[in-house]
């Protein structure tokens, strides 16, 4: 099908152009949207009409969406959820759970400009592109974690999703502590073992001494 752009589409073209799309996708989302109509003769001369009121519209848009982005551009927000120890979500995290973060925050996002193909299903720290306008896109960083602990361990760039059982925590706190007991016992069993061969000097003279005097005897 061939639709007329309304305003800029990414990797399609810019307001006015004429292209062809498939016709799924111009049904269920260029024309229902408003960012196309059909291109026949009628859609084409409307066009001409309305073009100076959709550049005044899309310069609007524009400026409100700037101002946005400058609030929002690289801020960070942290979402907690349940999740089993390899990190699997007990659900997932969504475009509307996201919008809800930032509207939160003070901002205005509809769900439809966080741009991100599938929900989040595992934990970590993601980078969420926001369309908030056709030729303004921006993205903020979600940390997925089931802590506010666990969550300053993935911004640190820590693998938590790697844990040690609690028998191997005890193991390892036990081992060290093992480790350091024998640390501090080895430092008096070396001064202790100088003792012998210094007092072992002494009972050689004796013996030197014994046998002088025998040889002066003889």
């Amino acid at each position: 099908m061939e639709v007329i752009l309304l305003e800029r589409v990414g990797k399609l073209g810019q307001m006015g152009d004429v292209v062809r799309v498939k016709d799924g996708f111009a049904r269920n989302f260029l024309l229902p949207r408003g960012k196309a109509l059909r291109a026949s003769a009628d859609n084409k001369a409307r066009f001409e009409g309305m073009k100076a009121e959709l550049e005044k519209r899309n310069l609007e848009s524009k400026g409100e969406a700037g101002k946005l982005a400058s609030k929002i551009d690289g801020k960070s927000f942290i979402v907690l959820r349940q999740a089993s120890e390899s990190g699997q979500l007990f659900g997932s995290v969504t475009t509307r759970d996201i919008a809800r973060l930032i509207n939160d925050d003070g901002a205005e996002v509809a769900r439809s400009q966080v741009a991100i193909d599938a929900p989040i299903k595992t934990i970590g720290q993601y980078k969420v592109p926001l369309a908030l306008h056709p030729e303004i896109e921006v993205s903020v960083t979600v940390v997925v974690a089931r802590s506010a602990d666990e969550a300053e361990r993935i911004k640190r760039g820590e693998d938590v999703t790697v844990r040690r059982t609690d028998e191997e925590e005890e193991s390892a706190a036990a081992l060290a502590t093992a480790e350091s007991f024998f640390e501090e016992e080895a430092a008096p069993a070396a001064e202790g073992e100088e003792k012998p061969a210094a007092e072992a000097a002494p009972e050689e003279a004796p013996k030197k001494a014994s046998k002088k005097k025998k040889a002066e005897e003889a």
